[in-house]
């Protein structure tokens, strides 16, 4: 079932990325202080968050689902991206808001409606969230979307390189420390007969 779009929250509409968002998208990708936690933590170019836009928007065609544009609903302004995408992790959720809109439970409105298209209309069981070790109110959040962390992350691919072992929960992604957070679809209740 594919989605529809805008998702919406009470403050919020959620949509794809669309090519002209390219100039809003860099006031938040170039923004170092919005940047800090995410990626490699380095604040873009126009370039580069054009660049960005744009995969977006192929992942859309690829997989029905992506890092989508989030807009304030009182304004129509582009405050941030949240989404799901196809990482080696498995299918990541992910979410950045501008800092005019940083301690307001945006990102929560905003991630809720990415897990609720996730487990519904798209029919995924299973999602995770790498959040840097440095940034507990990104855990936050999902803690209060009921991820928890994953213990079970040494990989085969980690055993035969040599980093079993690690702090458990950890993954090193985009060169640095992250910690792993797992959500997995509730079972659905049935029908007592």
């Amino acid at each position: 079932m594919a989605l529809r779009f805008p998702l919406r929250s009470g403050r919020l509409l959620v949509r794809p990325f669309e090519e002209t968002d390219a100039m809003a998208a860099h006031a938040l990708y170039g923004d170092a202080e919005v940047m800090r936690y995410v990626g490699d933590g380095s604040a873009a170019t126009p370039e580069q968050s054009a660049q960005m836009v744009e995969d977006y928007r192929r992942h859309q065609r690829e997989h029905g689902f992506a890092f989508w544009a989030v807009i304030d609903r009182g304004t129509g302004e582009l405050i941030g991206d949240a989404g799901l995408e196809v990482t080696r992790h498995g299918t990541e959720i992910g979410y950045t808001l501008a800092r005019p809109w940083w301690g307001q439970g945006l990102a929560t409105e905003a991630a809720r409606l990415c897990v609720d298209a996730a487990f519904g209309a798209l029919g995924l069981t299973r999602l995770v969230a790498l959040v840097d070790a440095e940034n507990p109110a990104s855990a936050r959040v999902l803690g209060k979307l009921g991820f928890h962390p994953d213990i079970d992350t040494d990989t085969e691919a980690d055993l035969e390189a040599g980093r079993a072992g690690r702090r458990e929960g950890t993954v090193i992604a985009y060169g640095r420390p992250h910690l792993r957070y797992v959500l997995v679809r509730p079972a659905r209740v049935r029908p007592r007969s």
